[in-house]
């Protein structure tokens, strides 16, 4: 049977998943990420630029060019979450799901009610086609995926109740805040703090639940997808600009210091 969400169907093939951070807030940037061959794009409304008027148009970009997102939103916050619910987006990132409780919060913030708290507008909103497509309330749930994002210490002792709320589809380890939770902020690359990420991810492992996670210093892309990571977000859009604006100076001043050594 297909899945209604693409993420979950994808999953359920063996298949592990690969996005780009879009932090810019750019349609432009995120089309282009999926006609350069990324089927996934991560739209980050935590730490990117961007707010709902730019992740719709977004949305619409990714879509038009046959990709597929993520919107990772600010917080668990329930008025934000409906909001961008209403905008047809159904594939989710929370960030820091420390507790069964706060778990629990975010399934609730995105399911009507009779299995959760999310406000009503369907007759008007983008989800539901404006109104066009009647069947969306009762296809909502079948539609969410809902990703919680374990990245601090707190949440690490609560990690088999927060995958046991129904709702909840993949944990999500953050290891630049996990290690910051501990000390360790920009640490990744010593031993403790990757021992510390290991058995983070042993614990999620051993819940069942899909797990997924960003690259980080001591693991290649490979390696996590072995420590059974089935999704990988790699690059941003602003950091491979950056390095890419990076290199063109620097060869620009190699060519102009070759061509005055030799004049």
């Amino acid at each position: 049977m297909t899945s209604r969400n693409w993420l979950r169907q994808q999953l359920s093939e063996g298949r592990t998943v690969r996005a780009i951070w879009q932090e810019l807030a750019s349609p432009t940037l995120a089309e282009a990420a999926i006609w350069a061959g990324w089927d996934c794009v991560l739209i980050d409304n935590e730490h990117g630029q961007g707010d709902l008027a730019s992740t719709v148009q977004m949305v619409r970009a990714v879509e038009a060019a046959g990709g597929h997102y993520i919107v990772r939103v600010p917080w668990n916050d329930q008025v934000y979450l409906k909001r961008i619910l209403d905008l047809g987006i159904h594939t989710i990132m929370v960030p820091m799901v420390n507790d069964r409780a706060a778990a629990e919060a975010a399934v609730a913030a995105c399911r009507y009610p009779g299995k959760g708290a999310r406000g009503y507008a369907a007759p008007i909103v983008r989800a539901s086609h404006y109104g066009a497509r009647p069947q969306y309330v009762s296809e909502s749930t079948d539609e969410l995926f809902l990703l919680a994002q374990i990245e601090h210490r707190e949440a690490v002792p609560n990690i088999a109740e927060i995958a046991a709320v129904e709702g909840i589809d993949m944990l999500f380890l953050g290891p630049h805040d996990l290690a910051g939770s501990i000390g360790k902020l920009e640490r990744l690359t010593e031993e403790e703090v990757e021992a510390y990420v290991g058995e983070t991810e042993a614990a999620i492992r051993a819940t069942g639940k899909p797990m997924g996670t960003v690259g980080r210093p001591l693991r290649t892309y490979g390696e996590l997808q072995t420590r059974g990571h089935s999704l990988i977000v790699g690059p941003s859009d602003i950091g491979l600009y950056a390095e890419a604006v990076r290199e063109a100076g620097q060869e620009m001043d190699r060519q102009l210091s070759a061509a005055g050594d030799a004049a």
